[in-house]
């Protein structure tokens, strides 16, 4: 039972989410007090009304139009000469608001938080609230007339309404305010942590609050501040000193303190506090707020990350902030964005960097609790911009700074999808110096590789390096896969790449190789395994200038910016219902450390039930030095180990049973990974994934169902595709699943398992009591599975019940280890001075930390080269050079020691920079000299999304004339390196 009185003390929040009517289209009267409602339909919030197009469309034809939300509330009688605030986390995209009939207010951004005074319009006793919202693609300012840049029918999906929480808050008229600036112009509380000792648990902690006095009196107020750990347990109260604060003045009060014992928030470890502050008069209480948040200690620079003194290298995804679910769209319960985000945590992601916009305060507090960083952004189409359109950038940030300022899990502000000014990076920074400037967060862009006012960067695709603002990759590895297809052996048959030409006649113009956003499991799970690959080699300890790593594009297949053959992404390692694909294991085996390897892992991509007599390559992701494959207890000779984390057996004969892998560090085993052969399905399976906390009859709380196929062991069956048909009975709403076929199955009570699995989504009412939910299909036993949905109160439309409030963080991976995060592997050795054969007031670009900048010759081949003067003598034995042109050309060198050649071939492609194992002699000068014509054969013609570049890019994309460029030498950096002694004795 949901209790819904109002607690001890003045102020009340109040979850406002219930009891709201939807209707579709512009209602003449909506806004009036007496409109018609019978033909409403009764929703609880969060609801987009477009809910049921979400991956049943393309992104570009989800509807948009102007829809009203009504709702009746009873204000109780505490509330009289109270305040009265709403807010909302959020709206799609334009918002009228009235209340008892009167026009309240506007709001238009379409991403952030947003607030508005209500008290001069509300009442003790019965009140109806409205709310107009249009959520028109091309919605424009009204006051200017400009569209909002982030308004992009490609990245940001567009599900209508109030797909966000809205709370109402009740205070005294001397109060803290909210953190709401837009409409409110207010920026309420801000904590944080300063002079931290991570190894003695001890830190300062300062809470301030920003206080408005409306009471029509001078007073005199005190200030407290009282810690609780995640138990609820009081660990320190403090005082700031008392103010005299004059009427309809508004000012900040603070107090801090030393605090010790602390457990510092980290990744995977969620650690969060309660931090209540305390308005009084003459002792006595008045306004009381409490804040969850966490503290930790940042650092960002020589080209890493710190937290809590430990070196990170980032490792995650670039999610679509939509974050969202077929037929709900992003309007999910608090439990299950902490399911869903925490499945990132569990294959060893550390990072979820949201893109375009601002993601909503929902997931912003689950990555909270579940111990994900976040980079967030706050809104832009990829590219810079000027006058309006980056005022309502500029804009969007501080509102975003302001309200999730609290919020332990951001590490990063994002100014742009795409490269800014020097100037708009200026800019940002003094906003966020304004209002965050000890939050311990860095603020900078996609890209920025020579911007040094930006405190990070990266491109979207490429490995960059860096020993000054840490370098990360904003979306790499963008190719796509679907669930249902394993490989090219076994049902449904889907040979590696297959695409339908029917469907790619207009695409293939601009798609040179559709294949890759058709991938099967197999080959899309190698791609993703090559590309992390890239980043590892670069990682921290092998050098000055390093990769702080990368997020890979999306973790769950998305409603957004498709190229496959189906009408959404499917580049996740999920699908759209989080069931794992291969990559997430591999991720999962790839990713466990800070930065090196700390935990042994191994997984055999795929599955072992095939037809007699099939040969196939079993590739095996490992994170050892080595692995053995055995089938039914006999080795399996012919393997190889094609780079680092990826083991490959071309021809393993299948014979049924036990698949089994090993692992061996130093020779001894140190992990191992079975697959076995199941048997024909027999039965189906049901299970649930529920709210921990139970299942509530709010109207909008989610279950998951699970279906499998299983044999008559119990075992999923990985070739099962059976159309299963459910049934339900009971107060709860189908809102089903996903599979291939028409409208991807959206909806429907009848839909295919993929590979013996899928799941659907079951929403309660605002009834409690048992569903039945039942499964069948043809052939098999039937299943059949019940669950119970608890009551939930609402008194005139409000309850004090917060739902993330009953969430506690997740403590899994533990604190943060004290011991280094990895071992230098390489040292570089400096160069002191440089000639070459042509441009030789450029050759210091080949070696000047700014991946913008090269040297090149003037294309004659007896002017190709350059040689380094060493500051000391050294056994260079690896050289690491980013060569112009990395995707796509092929540079054949030779390299000298002095006069002794030390390495000789053909560079490879690459998405940045290649390694050459060179003979280790003594030397105080390195010579690199081009020793034929160039090759120019694009290695990564599938990926089609990057921009086309300017004239100068330096990646030579598509260059034109490329084939043309004969004896030309380009160098942007070289790194001569020598590995360090302890490593070769180890």
């Amino acid at each position: 039972m949901m209790s819904t009185m109002p607690q001890a003390g003045i102020r009340q929040k109040y979850n406002f989410n219930s009891d709201w009517l939807l209707k579709v289209g512009d209602v003449a009267d909506a806004k009036k007090t007496n409109c018609t409602e019978t033909d409403w339909k009764a929703v609880t919030l969060p609801h987009a009304f477009n809910e049921d197009e979400a991956f049943k469309l393309d992104i570009r034809e989800l509807t948009d139009t102007v829809m009203w939300y009504r709702k009746h509330f009873i204000l109780p009688a505490s509330t009289k000469g109270q305040k009265v605030f709403i807010e909302f986390e959020g709206a799609r995209q334009g918002v009228d608001l009235y209340v008892n009939g009167k026009y309240v207010g506007l709001h238009e951004n379409g991403v952030m938080a947003f607030g508005f005074d209500l008290t001069d319009f509300v009442k003790v006793g019965p009140n109806v609230i409205a709310v107009r919202v249009d959520n028109n693609w091309e919605y424009k300012e009204r006051a200017t007339g400009i569209a909002y840049q982030w308004g992009h029918r490609g990245f940001n999906t567009n599900y209508g309404g109030l797909p966000k929480n809205v709370w109402l808050h009740v205070t005294g008229k001397l109060y803290q305010t909210l953190p709401l600036y837009s409409n409110l112009k207010t920026t309420g509380i801000y904590i944080y942590a300063k002079d931290i000792r991570i190894k003695s648990r001890k830190a300062i902690v300062h809470a301030e609050s920003e206080v408005k006095n409306e009471t029509g009196k001078i007073m005199t107020v005190g200030y407290q501040v009282k810690l609780l750990d995640r138990d609820g347990t009081l660990l320190q109260t403090f005082d700031g000193k008392s103010k005299l604060i004059q009427s309809g003045e508004t000012t900040t009060l603070s107090a801090e303190a030393e605090v010790s014992g602390l457990h510092f928030w980290s990744w995977g470890y969620g650690y969060l506090y309660t931090v209540k502050t305390i308005l009084t008069i003459n002792g006595k209480v008045i306004d009381e707020v409490s804040t969850r948040t966490g503290f930790r200690k940042t650092r960002f620079g020589d080209g890493k990350v710190w937290l809590n003194d430990r070196v990170l290298q980032l490792k995650g995804f670039a999610q679509r902030t939509s974050n969202e679910w077929p037929g709900v769209g992003m309007s999910v319960p608090a439990w299950l964005s902490d399911y869903s985000n925490g499945l990132m945590v569990g294959c060893n992601a550390n990072l979820v960097r949201w893109m375009h916009i601002t993601p909503w305060k929902q997931d912003i507090e689950s990555c909270d609790r579940v111990g994900l960083l976040q980079a967030m952004p706050a809104g832009d189409a990829e590219k810079d911009c000027e006058g309006r359109n980056w005022e309502q950038r500029t804009m969007l940030m501080r509102d975003a700074i302001i309200y999730n300022r609290n919020n332990p899990s951001i590490l990063f502000y994002e100014c742009g999808n795409k490269s800014i000014s020097r100037e708009h990076m200026i800019e940002m920074k003094q906003i966020r110096d304004q209002y965050d400037f000890f939050g311990g967060r860095a603020i900078g862009s996609r890209e920025m590789l020579d911007i040094r006012e930006a405190e990070y960067g990266g491109e979207m695709f490429y490995i960059n390096k860096s020993s000054h603002h840490p370098m990360w990759a904003m979306e790499y590895c963008r190719d796509e896969g679907l669930r249902k297809y394993w490989d090219d052996y076994s049902y449904p048959f889907h040979k590696e790449g297959m695409v339908n030409e029917t469907y790619y006649a207009s695409l293939r113009k601009k798609v040179s190789r559709p294949e890759a956003y058709n991938h099967n499991q197999d080959e899309f799970t190698v791609e993703n395994v090559h590309r992390w690959y890239e980043f590892y080699r670069e990682r921290p300890g092998t050098g000055k200038r390093v990769s702080s790593g990368g997020t890979k594009i999306i973790f769950s297949d998305t409603n957004t910016h498709f190229r496959g053959e189906e009408n959404y992404r499917r580049s996740g390692v999920t699908d759209p219902m989080r069931i794992f694909k291969d990559p997430y294991f591999a991720h999962q085996v790839m990713w466990d450390g800070w930065v090196d390897i700390e935990v042994p892992h191994i997984y055999i991509i795929g599955h072992w039930n095939y037809e007699k007599d099939v040969v196939k390559p079993v590739y095996i992701v490992a994170n050892t030095d080595s692995v053995a494959l055995f089938l039914n207890g006999t080795p399996i000779l012919n393997g190889k180990q094609d780079y680092q984390f990826l083991f490959t057996y071309p021809d393993v004969v299948f014979q049924p049973g036990t698949l089994e892998a090993v692992g061996y560090n130093q020779g001894k085993e140190v992990t191992r990974y079975k697959l076995e052969t199941a048997g024909k399905p027999v039965a189906l399976k049901l299970t649930t994934i529920e709210n921990p906390k139970g299942w509530k009859a709010d109207g909008a709380d989610l279950l998951l169902a699970q279906v499998e196929a299983v044999d008559t062991q119990g075992r999923r069956c990985p070739l099962a595709n059976n159309m299963i048909h459910f049934s339900m009975e009971g107060p709860a709403e189908w809102r089903g699943g996903i599979a291939q076929g028409t409208d991807n199955y959206i909806l429907s009570k009848d839909l295919p398992i993929e590979c013996g699995i899928n799941r659907v989504l079951i929403r309660s009412t605002t009834t409690a009591g048992t569903v039945t939910l039942k499964a069948k299909a043809e052939g098999l036993k039937e299943a059949e599975i019940t669950f119970k949905s608890l009551p939930f109160e609402t008194k005139g439309g409000l309850t004090t019940f917060v739902p993330g409030d009953e969430l506690q963080g997740n403590l899994n991976r533990g604190e943060t280890p004290q011991t280094p995060s990895y071992q230098d592997t390489k040292i570089d050795v400096p160069i002191l001075s440089a000639v070459a054969g042509a441009n030789v007031d450029k050759v210091m670009n080949s070696f000047d930390d700014n991946e913008l900048s090269e040297w090149k010759n003037d294309g004659k081949i007896s002017t190709a080269w350059i040689t380094y003067q060493l500051q000391r003598m050294a056994q260079i034995d690896e050289i690491c050079i980013k060569l112009t042109g990395w995707r796509q050309r092929s540079y054949p060198l030779e390299i000298y020691a002095g006069d002794e050649l030390i390495w000789s071939g053909e560079t490879e492609r690459s998405l940045g920079y290649v390694h050459l194992q060179v003979k280790p002699i003594m030397a105080r000068e390195i010579t690199v000299r081009l020793k034929g014509s160039n090759v120019d054969k694009d290695a990564f013609g599938a990926i089609v999304e990057l921009v086309e570049p300017v004239a100068g890019e330096l990646d030579l994309f598509k260059a034109e004339n490329g084939e043309q460029v004969n004896f030309e030498l380009r160098i942007i950096e070289i790194e001569l390196k020598e590995t360090l002694f302890s490593t070769k004795e180890t």
